[in-house]
């Protein structure tokens, strides 16, 4: 169980939902893929729910400007240098809630993994699918998920890993 106290998630993380994990981990992977065509590979996609689930990296990351990139977000997340170093810690954490919002999100129709190459595919979402509606307390991942997905696809997973001081 995930001592919330200890690391200040966000109602949603305390939640632990994998339908929220899995809605996060699409709308990153649409907008990696709306930058340069590519998939996303594996790796990156468990810096996601520790970056967008913690509140005030969620907060930062909604200060930075989508044009700012992944640098300047960092640079201000660095002010407190445990707040940065705090990501990898994080990601170990809820590696398990990841993993099982990306079995979701293939389950579902919105994620496609590419075992060979290990990579992970956004689907597009035909007409006759309604995307929920988020509540409003967890409305403002959608955003914060489409600028990491900006970001992390202008960057190679090493100088991701690098940025962020994690290790895969």
């Amino acid at each position: 169980m995930v001592n919330a106290s200890t690391l200040h998630l966000s109602e949603a993380a305390i939640v632990q939902n994998e339908a929220i994990g899995s809605f996060a981990l699409w709308k990153f992977g649409l907008a990696f893929q709306a930058r340069d065509g590519c998939a996303v590979t594996l790796p990156l996609l468990y810096l996601i729910l520790p970056l967008i689930m913690h509140e005030k990296t969620l907060n930062l990351i909604l200060g930075t400007r989508k044009a700012s990139g992944l640098h300047l977000f960092v640079g201000k997340l660095n002010e407190k240098r445990e707040d940065l170093l705090s990501v990898h810690s994080r990601a170990m954490t809820l590696r398990q809630l990841t993993l099982s919002s990306l079995i979701l999100g293939e389950q579902s129709g919105l994620l496609r993994i590419e075992p060979s190459t290990a990579e992970v595919w956004a689907n597009s979402v035909d007409e006759e699918i309604r995307i929920p509606v988020l509540p409003e307390r967890i409305r403002r991942i959608t955003p914060a998920c489409e600028r990491l997905g900006h970001w992390f696809a202008g960057l190679s997973d090493q100088q991701i890993a690098h940025t962020l001081k994690v290790e895969f």
